[in-house]
């Protein structure tokens, strides 16, 4: 598997020569004390200075080593408490170990991956870490050729066994492309991600590719086939480089008659939300570029599965990519709107704009899962300010459907997330979250959403998940139906990342560590398993 450099911060490459003078800096990541449990030369030069720098293993520090490299980053995670600490120390600390190392000058560093027999993946994400302090933003780079990379290359050497090395770098440079996909498209300002921008990058980032692209712009197959993306497209409509778009991607495997497990994902790509004529006041439209994150997401695990190729597993992702402006032709709270399903949903919020643009993208997506192979689908969006409130920034929140629910799925992937930095929460949806959807008036099967903002509302991130079911169709497939499907829906608006930050890509690597993982981590064990000795 082979990354080309210009969908990854880097080049990554494998160091088995720790004395090897090709690199002017040597990054090290640890959660021990300095001086502790480091090979060597790292673990007297790490003791020396801990003698006479009691703060090193909380600040870390640059030091003279004597190799040809000359310096030592070491970038500690800092004491770590085991009943609350987690994974992400590791991450973080590379990030920062990173930073500090461009600013003394590095530009060709080799990183030492440390095992930390606490938590199972630290080489993994201390690896990501390092890689996210190496992202570029894509405006960045268009406007300043020579400012693409921050490093020449990543080299990375580890004392872990070298096929389970060459295994982290495989998978790191799939997710970390995934991830730089995702922060391209989620972090790039309202022109230069419009709708028919992203298009032209997933374009030509699937051009040629296993994953298949189709685009749905033609204004009228909107309104007849996605009338409620298209309520929300109407007044950025009448502006081409506005226009909304649906795309569909879908990754098959070679053998399709090995397929086990299908995984249906429909993104929010609100490339910026003004409010619509519900507009947003008091400041708080500044950073609504950021909601089309939910669909960058989803272009970015599209792209881990299309360097992955699991051999198992399809793959479909319908990205709804809209801009909620304000115009003349804007749709308003009160008009009645035929979904794809046939239900009749009165508008109350127009800054509830991204259930109405996934909906009949999930509607579409619920007939191909009735044909598919044990189907889940996902909806993945920056969806409500009361996500923010209920779980904290750096958090996703899972809601599973009933059927979801019966086979532990937000379980699932909130242990996968834990294990990857990646972290989740867990929310149930009640009755009380369908009532609130229930129509109002006579004629009106369903109401969008209150004339408030979730954040002023009980149980405001759970309840647009109970629209969606009810507005799709997928009422229709719960436990008791004859086609039961799984649903579950996650809000990312907490995790996705804030300006002035980049874009984190989550839940990228929760979704990768739950359905791609498998069978790349059973070569690892096979290949890290000695032979045993034959029987005398």
């Amino acid at each position: 598997m082979a990354v080309e450099s210009r969908w990854m911060p880097c080049q990554l490459k494998i160091e088995q020569n720790i004395c090897s003078c090709d690199y002017d800096g040597i990054i090290l990541v640890s959660g021990s004390a300095p001086g502790f449990d480091e090979p060597e030369p790292f673990k007297t030069v790490l003791y020396c200075a801990s003698q006479i720098d009691s703060a090193l293993g909380v600040i870390g520090a640059v030091l003279p080593i004597n190799l040809p490299a000359k310096r030592l980053i070491y970038s500690p995670t800092g004491p770590l408490n085991m009943d609350y600490h987690d994974v992400r120390s590791f991450s973080e600390a590379a990030t920062r170990g990173v930073k500090r190392a461009l600013k003394a000058g590095v530009r060709c560093p080799l990183l030492v991956l440390l095992p930390d027999v606490r938590f199972e993946n630290v080489e993994l994400v201390t690896l990501l870490g390092a890689l996210e302090g190496l992202y570029v933003p894509l405006e960045v780079r268009e406007i300043c050729p020579d400012r693409c990379y921050k490093a020449c290359q990543l080299a990375v050497w580890s004392p872990i066994c070298s096929k389970k090395l060459q295994g982290i770098v495989k998978l790191a440079s799939a997710l970390e492309s995934g991830r730089y996909v995702a922060r391209d498209i989620g972090g790039a300002d309202p022109e230069r991600m419009a709708p028919p921008r992203v298009e032209e990058y997933i374009a030509e980032l699937f051009c040629g590719s296993n994953v298949s692209v189709q685009v749905i712009s033609d204004q009228d197959t909107l309104l007849r086939e996605y009338p409620l993306f298209a309520c929300v497209n109407r007044a950025a409509s009448v502006i081409p480089r506005h226009a909304g778009r649906i795309i569909f991607l879908t990754y098959e495997p070679s053998n399709p008659a090995c397929v086990l497990e299908t995984v249906m994902l429909v993104g929010k790509g609100v490339t910026y939300d003004t409010g619509g004529a519900d507009v947003k006041f008091d400041g708080c439209m500044a950073g609504m570029s950021r909601d089309k994150c939910g669909a960058a997401a989803c272009a970015g695990f599209m792209q881990v599965v299309n360097l992955l190729q699991p051999p198992t597993v399809k793959v479909v992702a319908a990205l709804c990519v809209v801009r909620n402006s304000i115009g003349e032709n804007s749709y308003v709270a009160d008009e009645i709107v035929t979904a794809k399903s046939g239900v009749r949903v009165r508008v109350g919020n127009t800054d509830a704009e991204g259930r109405f643009a996934m909906a009949d993208a999930l509607c579409h997506i619920k007939e191909m899962a009735l044909c598919s192979v044990n189907p889940h689908i996902f909806t993945v969006a920056t969806l409500t300010g009361h996500a923010v409130l209920a779980a904290g920034k750096g958090y996703s929140i899972a809601m599973d459907n009933a059927v979801a629910r019966l086979v532990s799925n937000a379980e699932k992937l909130q242990a996968s997330g834990e294990t990857m930095g990646d972290p989740f929460e867990i929310s149930r949806l009640r009755r009380e979250d369908f009532q609130a959807h229930e129509g109002r008036a006579e004629g009106d099967d369903v109401l969008q959403a209150a004339n408030r903002p979730s954040s002023k509302l009980e149980r405001g991130h759970q309840s647009p998940g109970a629209f969606l079911i009810m507005t799709s169709g997928l009422d229709k497939h719960g436990i008791a139906s004859e086609k039961p499907l799984k649903f579950t829906h996650l809000d990312v608006a907490a995790s996705a990342g804030d300006l002035p930050r980049q874009p984190t890509g989550a839940p990228i690597v929760a979704l990768a560590k739950k359905f791609l993982f498998n069978f790349l981590e059973e070569e690892l064990r096979d290949a890290c398993t000695l032979p045993k000795s034959p029987e005398k």
